[in-house]
């Protein structure tokens, strides 16, 4: 059995996972859907000072805490920036990474570069409140809360030790409007280190199709199984 840690992205606690956590756990994987400081029912955490290592410091804390040595990591759009960070402090912890219409960001990128100016639009027109956060979208669930500015903002460090992780899958949701992840999608697509599925639905893939993504997550932990389980020459 695999063991699931699955970040959310911007605004989104741990409960938008909810649909999938159920169907892992009752094939008897361990899932751990991850709500980052200041989000959720972590919004009371928040400050200015929450940004984007706080964030990769969530995911790499749940590692070391719970002994994690062979997980699936997933995160989903601004969840990418935080899984990429949280492979390269521990890849000895993690087997696979799953970035799902997500960011796919290189050492010294941030967010905000990677969104392209619609997005920083959208961004900054939210931030009016106290300054250092930025409002949910219009039509996003009720639960969702602000996100910290400051998490958008930092470029990332990145050492490249996530290279030696064994997978990297990429999902592309191709009728996501005013979509940043087209380029992703072009970079990645003929990347013999990365796996790259396209789907023809808008970003919110647990809404309109959570058993295409149950489906990819259990590929990336299958070929482990089926690799660990073959017998040597």
């Amino acid at each position: 059995m695999t063991t699931f840690v699955l970040v959310p992205g911007a605004f989104h606690g741990g409960w938008w996972y909810e649909p999938l956590v159920r169907e892992l756990r009752k094939l008897g994987h361990t899932a751990h859907p991850l709500t980052l400081t200041g989000i959720g029912d972590r919004a009371h955490l928040i400050s200015a000072s929450v940004n984007l290592d706080t964030h990769i410091q969530d995911v790499v804390g749940l590692l070391e805490t719970e002994d994690i040595t062979d997980a699936v990591l997933c995160g989903h759009s601004a969840g990418g920036m935080v899984i990429a960070g949280a492979a390269d402090r521990v890849p000895e912890r993690i087997d696979a990474v799953v970035h799902v219409d997500a960011f796919v960001p290189g050492d010294g990128d941030s967010m905000w570069d990677l969104a392209g100016e619609y997005w920083q639009r959208q961004y900054l027109a939210g931030t009016g409140v106290n300054g250092y956060t930025f409002d949910p979208f219009p039509g996003l669930d009720p639960r969702t809360t602000p996100h910290p500015l400051a998490a958008a903002l930092q470029r990332i460090r990145l050492t490249g030790a996530a290279a030696r992780i064994r997978r990297r899958d990429f999902v592309y949701l191709a009728a996501f409007e005013e979509t940043p992840f087209a380029g992703t999608f072009e970079r990645l697509r003929n990347d013999p280190a990365w796996h790259v599925h396209s789907l023809p639905y808008g970003h919110n893939i647990i809404g309109e199709a959570p058993d295409e993504l149950l489906r990819i997550l259990l590929a990336a932990a299958q070929s482990n199984r089926k690799r660990s389980t073959e017998p040597e020459a």
